[in-house]
């Protein structure tokens, strides 16, 4: 489980992007960028991560940030039907960009899980995938932020969580 009040949990920024994902609080966040509280502690001072549209972004380019390594190899992982990831996302602007989960393997191939485009709403919204087996190649989850076009426009999420049994 990872909230962010600390730091990234060991979820690693991608090297092969273009810019990176930020942790950041409302409370050191430009008005009307980003959401007003954070989901876990529903307060200015709570932590979640960040990209947002600007001038030093593109339109198109990436942001992307990796879970740590999962094991299929650990017993109790294939018991379980798949692993579920739990997370909060806020995407809200005129011009917001694109939010894409993918699951990637070892092998570095990847399927993509869920993609968001445009505007979501000015709230933390709850999202449940299902990280369907293969086989007992280990793998990672990948959150992709894409920019849009509107400078105050971006992409939060917070509490990210694996299911128990792996």
């Amino acid at each position: 489980h990872c909230n962010f009040e600390f730091d990234l949990c060991g979820w690693k920024q991608d090297e092969n992007d273009d810019f990176d994902w930020h942790l950041r609080t409302s409370s050191t966040a430009k008005l009307g960028t980003g959401p007003a509280t954070d989901h876990t502690l529903q307060e200015p001072s709570g932590h979640y991560i960040f990209i947002k549209s600007s001038f030093f972004q593109l339109p198109g380019q990436k942001a992307r940030i990796s879970s740590p390594v999962l094991s299929r190899k650990n017993k109790n992982c294939k018991v379980c039907e798949g692993v579920v990831i739990i997370f909060y996302y806020h995407m809200y602007g005129a011009h917001i960009g694109s939010l894409i989960i993918y699951k990637r393997t070892t092998l570095k191939h990847e399927k993509t899980l869920l993609n968001l485009t445009g505007n979501q709403g000015n709230y933390w919204q709850r999202r449940a995938l299902t990280l369907s087996g293969d086989g007992d190649e280990d793998f990672q989850v990948v959150f992709e932020g894409i920019a849009g076009e509107g400078p105050k426009d971006g992409i939060a999420l917070d509490d990210l969580t694996f299911s128990r049994e792996c």
